[in-house]
């Protein structure tokens, strides 16, 4: 039996992923060290350094890495392949938040406003603004844009946007509170939104119902990242990619396996919750494949073009390392 290769893995600490976090879950012929860091730090360890063999990384931000790898620009990182697994999914009509001060109340009112993003390349961003933009009508170029964050990959000027960054120091949301800025389109809820600030509040109040709908419209459970293999692993190794999109399929599986005891989660209905998902979602809105997810991908695409991230409307399947585009054997 031939010895397993050492590869690193840094992805995020949920559920689907903790099979392989705590080891339960082996990648076939690979002896990983995994490592549990939040998006941020994983993000910007990656991007500028490359620092893992294998990462799961911000969908949008690979979708302008491999714009420029196609066309042979230079990145800071090192060559990286992708594939179809997509660790962290969110819906992202609850992501929007006005100053009920700025008297924004619907989605067209956006127009002419301070909108404040923590990046304009952020994967809560792209999906946030092509929903404003398709859903309701928004010309994002009639907003103002205000940044807060360096950008994952530098030297990106999207042409036609009015996009700003704010005063160094500065904290979009301190700036939303007091009135500096209408509006906000964020990857997580402010604290101050939390604390139940009255300066702060949802620009979908039915964001549930919002979301239920755009779902039965699209088909769409919005993918936020994928996972990165550097180049030089798989010109090695070319089974690596298979074999760890395996892996990130079985761990999926066996945490909802696990969700079915409600032993596992302290929520008084949690199988009252897990139903309603299935009935409006479906078996398994996580799907690790090519197949399941083109028409997002392709919709993601087009945002990232139109938005002015990516130069061309690339086809979905250069996206990802050609083994892995596959059906993909169950493990219920």
């Amino acid at each position: 039996m031939s010895t397993p290769i050492h590869l690193s893995l840094s992805c995020g600490d949920y559920d689907i992923n903790r099979g392989l976090l705590d080891g339960t879950v082996k990648p076939q012929g690979i002896d990983l060290t995994v490592l549990a860091y939040p998006t941020p730090p994983r993000q910007w360890r990656m991007d500028r350094h490359t620092e893992f063999d294998v990462c799961e990384f911000s969908m949008s931000s690979w979708l302008v890495a491999c714009d420029r790898q196609l066309r042979n620009q230079p990145l800071a990182m090192e060559p990286v392949a992708a594939i179809p697994v997509f660790p962290h999914r969110r819906f992202r009509h609850s992501f929007v938040f006005v100053n009920p001060a700025a008297g924004i109340k619907s989605p067209k009112d956006l127009e002419g406003r301070r909108v404040g993003l923590r990046t304009w390349q952020a994967t809560a961003g792209l999906w946030g603004r092509g929903i404003l933009q398709d859903e309701y009508g928004v010309d994002l170029k009639k907003v103002i844009w205000l940044t807060s964050d360096d950008e994952a990959i530098p030297e990106l000027e999207p042409v036609g946007f009015d996009i700003h960054r704010v005063p160094a120091g500065s904290s979009i949301t301190r700036m939303l509170l007091e009135g500096e800025l209408d509006a906000l389109i964020y990857p997580e809820i402010p604290a101050a939104f939390a604390a139940g600030d009255p300066r702060i509040q949802r620009l979908f109040p039915d964001y549930k119902q919002q979301e239920m709908a755009y779902f039965k419209r699209t088909g769409f459970f919005p993918i936020m990242h994928t996972v990165v293999i550097r180049q030089a692993v798989l010109d090695r190794d070319p089974w690596v990619a298979r074999n760890i999109q395996l892996a990130f399929c079985e761990s999926k599986d066996l945490a909802f396996r696990k969700m079915q005891d409600p032993r596992s989660i302290s929520l008084a209905w949690v199988r009252e919750l897990i139903e309603e998902q299935q009935q409006v979602l479906g078996g398994d809105p996580w799907g690790y494949s090519y197949g399941a997810n083109v028409k997002m991908l392709e919709t993601m695409i087009r945002f990232s073009h139109e938005q002015g991230m990516v130069s061309e409307r690339m086809p979905t399947e250069a996206l990802f390392v050609s083994s892995t585009l596959g059906e993909l054997p169950a493990y219920h």
